[in-house]
C-alpha cells in the first residue's frame, strides 16, 4: 500500500508537470514538460543520492573516524536484514541526519558533526533506527524523486510566469491566454508543495514507529527529535536547499512567518512525540 500510495503522489507531480509545460507553451509545451518528467524520474532513479549528498557537502565517513557509529549502524542493519549503508559525514555544527539512495543495495545515512558530538548513545541508535527505517521501507527513493520534480514545476512555473508577463505563447493557438499562465504559475508550485509534504509527513510518522519497535526505546528517539528541533530552531543548517529540507529527520530550516509553518514538510514535532509516548506505553 505505501509503494501504491508513493506511485499516486509522483504520478501527481508529474502530471502537475505536463500542466506546468502547457501554461508555458501550449501543447508543444505540455509535450516538454512530459519528456522532463519522464528524465527528471529517471535521473533521481541514478543519480539522487549523489546530488543530495553533493549539495550537502556531505563526505565518507570511514570506519575508523567513527567506529562506534559503524557499530550501531551496522548492528541495527543486521537486525533488519538490511546490507550496511555508506556513511557519510555532513560538516554542520547543528544535530541532524538524512538517508538517501534509489534501494537498500545502494543506500546512504548521513549525519552532521553535531550530531555525532551531542546525542547519548540511545538517541543516536533512535534516529539511525529512523533512518534505516526510511531505507527500508524504500521511502529515500520517493522522496528525492519528489524533490527533483516539484524543483523542476517551480522552475517551469517560473518560466510560465515571465512567458505571461512578456506576453509569450501567443503564436500558439493552444497556449491559454496570459492570464491564465499567470495564474497557473502561482498555483503549480503551492500544488508541488502540497504534494511533496504528503509524501514526506506520512512516511516521518512510519518510519518513527518502525525505529520504536527497531530498538525498543520509542522514547529515546522522542528525546532526540526533541533535541535536534531545539537545536534547529536556535542554529538552522547552513548549507541547506529548501528542496531538499524534506529529507532530514527534522526540519532543518528555521520557519518564519506563520503561513511558512503551514508548509512545512515534517509533521508537527508535538505529535511525533506524542505517537512516540502512546507506543512506549502499550509495551
Amino acid at each position: 500500500m505505501n509503494q501504491i500510495k508513493t506511485l499516486i503522489l509522483l504520478v501527481l507531480l508529474s502530471g502537475l508537470l505536463v500542466v506546468a509545460g502547457r501554461s508555458l507553451g501550449g501543447s508543444n509545451g505540455a509535450a516538454i514538460g512530459l519528456v522532463l518528467a519522464l528524465a527528471m524520474n529517471l535521473g533521481s532513479w541514478w543519480f539522487s543520492d549523489r546530488i543530495v549528498l553533493a549539495t550537502s557537502g556531505a563526505v565518507p565517513l570511514a570506519p575508523d573516524e567513527a567506529p562506534g557509529v559503524h557499530d550501531l549502524l551496522a548492528q541495527l542493519a543486521a537486525r533488519e536484514g538490511l546490507p550496511m549503508p555508506a556513511l557519510y559525514l555532513i560538516p554542520e555544527d547543528t544535530p541532524n541526519a538524512f538517508a538517501t539512495g534509489r534501494d537498500p543495495a545502494h543506500a546512504v545515512v548521513a549525519v552532521t558533526e553535531g550530531l555525532l558530538r551531542t546525542l547519548p548513545p540511545d538517541a543516536l541508535r533512535g534516529v539511525l533506527a529512523h533512518e534505516l527505517a526510511h531505507i527500508r521501507n524504500r521511502d529515500t527513493l520517493a522522496m528525492a524523486m519528489a524533490a527533483s520534480l516539484a524543483a523542476a514545476i517551480g522552475f517551469l512555473a517560473d518560466l510560465a510566469r515571465w512567458g505571461a508577463i512578456l506576453g509569450g505563447g501567443r503564436g500558439d493557438e493552444d497556449a491559454p491566454p496570459p492570464w491564465a499562465a499567470l495564474l497557473l504559475a502561482i498555483l503549480l508550485p503551492l500544488a508541488a508543495v502540497l504534494v511533496r509534504m504528503a509524501v514526506s509527513r506520512t512516511r516521518e510518522y512510519e518510519a518513527d514507529a518502525a525505529a520504536a519497535r527497531m530498538t525498543g526505546q520509542p522514547l529515546a528517539l522522542a528525546d532526540a527529535l526533541l533535541r535536534l528541533e531545539r537545536e534547529a530552531e536556535r542554529s538552522p543548517m547552513a548549507h541547506v536547499a529548501p528542496g531538499s529540507a524534506h529529507l532530514y529527520i527534522v526540519d532543518p530550516l528555521r520557519a518564519g512567518a506563520w503561513f511558512e509553518g503551514l508548509f512545512r514538510t515534517h509533521p508537527p514535532m508535538a505529535d511525533r512525540v506524542r505517537r512516540l509516548e502512546r507506543l512506549a506505553a502499550e509495551r
